[in-house]
């Protein structure tokens, strides 16, 4: 969801008003998935990286982060969504914490659309940290080097029971992956667009998922 801070500053405004903004966006990708009637939608929130961003920006992150806990959850719960996170939440703080355990436990029950929230994650984070649980397993006894293989590694990653992505887009006009999803992504589609996050609504949504149905996937195989 790259895009916040130049949308902010191409208005004059704050970069933090770029990630208020976003939220918006936030809103109507997850309309637009339900109308398509998307299983799963992971949002890349907050980076390992984006630590390295100024202190005043990132406490207006984390403080948005809390509100829109609280002023999502009826919709959210309205709308038969379940919203679980991944990543690292050693480093965040106990108001985010809080918050994200009340969403978990507010939509656990729901069974329409899966938001998946990454918060302080990376990809290769979480690839050492599932590679530590590997080598734990087998210090313990309780799996053998032998075993270990791309689904043993699968099941113990942090999105262990959802589909790899059949589609990822990255807003913002930027061509990489940024430490996303890296091990799930293999054999993911990626269609990128110029539209800045704060801009993107559902109609966006919808046309990426236009563009994804008429592609071929042959996951290494040939045409038919």
């Amino acid at each position: 969801m790259d895009g916040n801070g130049r949308w902010a500053v191409q208005r004059g405004l704050a970069r933090v008003d770029g990630h208020r903004k976003g939220a918006d966006a936030v809103r109507e990708t997850i309309a637009g998935a339900i109308a398509c009637e998307v299983r799963y939608l992971t949002l890349y929130a907050f980076s390992t990286e984006n630590w390295k961003r100024p202190r005043s920006e990132i406490e207006v992150l984390m403080s948005l982060m809390v509100r829109h806990v609280h002023t999502e959850m009826d919709a959210l719960v309205e709308q038969n969504v379940r919203v679980t996170f991944i990543g690292d939440r050693a480093k965040l703080p106990p108001e985010v914490l809080e918050g994200m355990a009340m969403m978990e436990e507010k939509t656990s029950a729901n069974k329409g659309l899966r938001v998946i929230v990454g918060l302080n994650y990376s990809g290769r984070s979480e690839l050492a940290w599932t590679f530590r649980q590997l080598l734990e397993d087998a210090e313990a006894g309780r799996i053998d080097a032998s075993q270990v293989d791309e689904t043993a590694l699968s099941q113990r990653l942090m999105t262990a029971g959802v589909p790899d992505p059949d589609l990822v887009i990255r807003t913002g006009g930027e061509h990489r992956i940024s430490n996303f999803l890296l091990w799930q992504i293999a054999y993911s589609e990626l269609y990128f667009t110029s539209v800045l996050w704060p801009d993107f609504t559902r109609q966006d949504f919808q046309d990426a998922i236009a563009a994804y149905n008429c592609r071929r996937r042959r996951f290494g195989g040939i045409d038919a």
